[in-house]
């Protein structure tokens, strides 16, 4: 049992759905981004995904890109990244954390290395969008072996013959992305999400969660309501960019945390 597994008994338990927020490691700078994450679950948020600033970012939209352009900027590197689970599991060994990226800095440090690294940084899933399940054997093999859940995403245009591949060495949860394209481009609507939810779970017992286009706490609690839950990112990472304070910040979170909370 992983901290992905045992936040989705426990919401269960209380009959809640999950929240999960997406920030970009190191944006719009180290330290601002450390007292983000660190306020994150105070807010509400019961799953982190922490982003891994990448160079060629092809699934994320605009303001995901520039956030990750920002940190790069600032001298975010992957080892600063694993500092902020670090210094985050200081306080607090409850809240699960997701890595989301890209596999281009995992290769380079050696899958071996960084599993290794991440799990010792208290890392507890990855995401890793442009490996697909035919490389497997890559990462997601080495990473369940290893003790961290390896998420994987399904779409639109997952259909049923492709559902039962992509399912395959999923743990911890499925993150359906509830448009196509790329991230923050439209609004997810859940009466077409809601049939594509319950055709995922019908082929697993995997919670399902919603993430792309959510913006604010009434399309949470809408989405979360016909899924296991729901992720925001852009249009967190859309607060932090116009240079909102840290508390500022986490008001925003928590008013899509108690929207998805309500669902």
């Amino acid at each position: 049992m992983t901290r992905i597994d045992d936040t989705f008994a426990r919401l269960k338990a209380e009959g809640k759905k999950a929240f999960v927020a997406y920030v970009m490691a190191g944006d719009p700078d180290y330290e601002t981004s450390l007292a983000i994450v660190k306020a994150l679950p105070g807010a509400g948020v019961d799953i982190i995904e922490l982003g891994m600033p990448f160079t060629d970012p092809m699934a994320d939209g605009p303001t995901i890109q520039l956030a990750g352009q920002r940190a790069l900027e600032g001298g975010q590197t992957l080892d600063k990244t694993l500092q902020i689970a670090r210094e985050l599991r200081k306080d607090d060994q409850r809240t699960p954390i997701v890595m989301m990226g890209y596999y281009n800095p995992i290769y380079s440090r050696g899958v071996d290395r960084f599993l290794a690294q991440a799990k010792e940084a208290g890392i507890d899933g990855l995401i890793v969008v442009d490996l697909p399940p035919e490389e497997d054997d890559e990462l997601c093999i080495p990473a369940q072996a290893a003790g961290l859940n390896f998420i994987r995403l399904a779409t639109p245009t997952t259909d049923d013959k492709r559902l039962p591949k992509v399912l395959q060495n999923t743990s911890g949860f499925v993150y359906y992305v509830s448009i196509t394209g790329i991230t923050g481009a439209a609004e997810a609507q859940a009466a077409e999400v809601g049939p594509e939810v319950a055709r995922i779970k019908s082929q697993t017992d995997l919670p399902v969660i919603v993430g792309f286009g959510i913006k604010t706490p009434e399309a949470a609690q809408s989405i979360a309501g016909i899924a296991d839950g729901c992720v925001v990112g852009s249009a967190i990472v859309a607060e932090i960019a116009a240079g909102k304070p840290v508390e500022a910040v986490a008001r925003f979170v928590k008013g899509l945390a108690d929207g998805a909370h309500r669902a």
